[in-house]
């Protein structure tokens, strides 16, 4: 762990036999409840045999800090949490009080199926088709297809779109992002009649220019910018706002949001503009 001026670096090692999309779902959201940390991600996935674990526990010798992991077979997470313990690292299942929970509750035993949450059903295909538009509309591309989307995210930059655009996707939402440059036009479709939803996304200065310094700092750039010049800030989130308010758009702050809380008020929105629908 290493404090800095920017907040405080911890590794993370998450450690799954499947995808992992749960268990980094859980550690964002978790993380999200602090202020001033910033978890460096170390990702193990799809680790279903002993030699593979055996790699897995050499990495995170090398790099100690918190352990979380998603793990059916009984003795691979057996010896995971053995070697965690002789190395002095705190290590979860995150989801085994969930499931203890519901075992209880149903009087059921566990499967113990690796990846069972993972079918390839319809639903299944329609979040992939919408992670694929995700990726293929973020930071203003895709132009005109622009009009397929369910939801098009605007804001000045490091304002949570991208992120949150992908949690949505993870819902089966088709969602784009634009940003928002004072010296730049946006694309005519946002303001046609009949666009998708399209929501701002503000934040405070401080917040944004917080984000943004640590922004430069993980990428090793120590020149002054505008870009994080307390001014301009002000002047980027100013000219988005009125922005906002000449087309009506509806708006959410993310200055203490979590995505996944940015997230399910865009959802709502979503669901109140669909009930509305004749």
């Amino acid at each position: 762990m290493i404090t800095s001026p920017f907040g405080v670096y911890f590794n993370v090692h998450l450690v799954s036999d499947s995808t992992g999309e749960t268990l980094a779902g859980i550690m964002r959201a978790a993380s999200a409840q602090f202020d001033n940390i910033l978890p460096i991600e170390h990702s193990y996935y799809l680790v279903r045999s002993p030699r593979q674990l055996e790699r897995v526990l050499r990495e995170i010798e090398t790099a100690p800090g918190v352990v979380m992991f998603t793990i059916s077979n009984m003795e691979l997470r057996g010896r995971l949490e053995q070697r965690c313990k002789e190395l002095g690292m705190p290590a979860v299942a995150v989801l085994d009080p969930v499931l203890d929970m519901l075992s209880r509750y149903l009087g059921m035993e566990l499967n113990q199926k690796i990846g069972a949450g993972r079918v390839l059903d319809a639903d299944y295909f329609r979040r992939i088709d919408a992670l694929n538009y995700a990726m293929g509309h973020d930071d203003g591309q895709g132009g005109g297809e622009l009009a397929t989307a369910d939801v098009i995210l605007v804001g000045v930059s490091r304002t949570s779109k991208t992120p949150t655009c992908v949690y949505l996707a993870n819902r089966g939402v088709k969602a784009a992002n634009v940003p928002i440059v004072m010296t730049a036009p946006m694309p005519d479709l946002l303001f046609r009649p009949g666009a998708p939803l399209i929501v701002g996304l503000t934040i405070s200065p401080d917040r944004l220019q917080h984000i943004r310094r640590n922004r430069l700092a993980a990428m090793n750039e120590t020149r002054d910018s505008s870009y994080v010049d307390e001014d301009q800030i002000r002047q980027e989130i100013i000219f988005a706002s009125r922005l906002y308010e000449k087309h009506g758009w509806p708006v959410i702050d993310v200055s203490r949001r979590s995505i996944e809380e940015t997230a399910a008020a865009v959802l709502n929105l979503l669901a109140e503009r669909r009930s509305a629908t004749p």
